[in-house]
């Protein structure tokens, strides 16, 4: 299993993301999503635990089958995704579950993440205090204005070096912004990659640890970004963002799924904990031939044009 924490400073408060975070993922995951592929939403739901107190539920499926290369395509079966569970608690989070985040057809390939949000510029040290944690583990700073992001991903008007919020008047950031910015909160991130399948291990673990770098990059960029989108909004306002969203999605992937219900937190029927530590999976003596690494390819010149979201707001609008 390899462990390793990621540090990114947005030049937000906790309190303020909180809410941009809600609107990101919402957003994100809808412009992400075409006919089949894409997040459906499960469930979203409050949810009460013993020792964090009272926070939001949410089950997940990351249909991925058209949007893996062609050599796994080729061995996978045609509806593949993956399984997210998380428990919201802010400003603390979980990422997992007791069968952690897994493949709907490789179980001994898991992710535990644990998040804290605190207003300050990254230097608070030993936030995870956990028995999970063996040893060591490297700490790294991602800039979400100066760290390179894939190129297929990169877009002009998200880049916060060159992005200015009208409503708040933050932006752009400038070099070594971190030490001189106000506001300024960090999302700590322990993130836990375990692959136990003979002579993979340590390159499928290394591997998915770069997808994720790179997804909470981008991630934070566009939290930022759009700011002047969801500055403002109250919590019950981005919770019927998100329940608006979340239901044209999985529309919009040919899903047919319960209407999903997303309130504040309240007193859940059942109350049931958070998980203690990511599950352990068996070891295999042989490696399928199908995860050897793809050949190379030479990278796009240009990303794809930006992504909108349909006619949710034009209807939100007229109501």
């Amino acid at each position: 299993m390899l462990v390793k924490e990621y540090r990114i400073c947005m030049p937000l408060t906790t309190e303020e993301y909180r809410v941009g975070q809600l609107y990101t993922i919402s957003k994100h995951s809808h412009q992400e999503s075409e006919k089949g592929e894409g997040v459906e939403v499960v469930k979203n739901e409050p949810h009460e635990d013993p020792v964090h107190g009272p926070g939001q539920f949410t089950e997940k499926r990351v249909h991925l089958s058209s949007k893996l290369p062609s050599w796994a395509r080729a061995v996978t079966p045609r509806i593949f995704y993956i399984t997210e569970k998380a428990w919201n608690y802010y400003p603390y989070t979980i990422t997992a579950d007791s069968h952690s985040l897994q493949c709907s057809f490789l179980p001994k390939f898991s992710i535990y993440i644990e998040t804290k949000y605190e207003d300050n510029c990254g230097d608070s040290e030993n936030i995870f205090h956990s028995d999970k944690i063996l040893g060591d583990h490297e700490v790294s700073f991602l800039d979400i204005a100066f760290d390179e992001i894939p190129e297929r991903y990169y877009r002009s008007l998200e880049d916060p070096r060159f992005f200015s919020s009208a409503k708040t008047g933050r932006g752009p950031l400038r070099e070594g912004w971190r030490q001189h910015t106000k506001p300024i909160m960090c999302s700590y991130k322990l993130v836990s990659v375990k692959f136990e399948v003979w002579g993979l291990q340590t390159r499928v673990e290394q591997f998915v640890h770069k997808v994720i770098r790179d997804i909470l990059l981008i991630g934070h960029r566009q939290a930022f970004a759009w700011v002047d989108e969801w500055c403002g909004m109250t919590m019950e306002e981005v919770r019927r963002y998100e329940q608006e969203t979340q239901e044209a999605t999985n529309e919009l992937i040919g899903l047919v799924a319960p209407a999903i219900s997303v309130s504040e937190v309240g007193q859940p029927t059942v109350t049931h904990s958070a998980p203690a530590s990511a599950p352990s999976t068996p070891l295999s003596d042989e490696a399928p031939e199908f995860l050897a690494p793809p050949k190379a390819r030479p990278r796009k010149k240009s990303a794809p044009e930006t992504l909108t979201l349909p006619a949710l707001r034009e209807r939100a609008g007229a109501e």
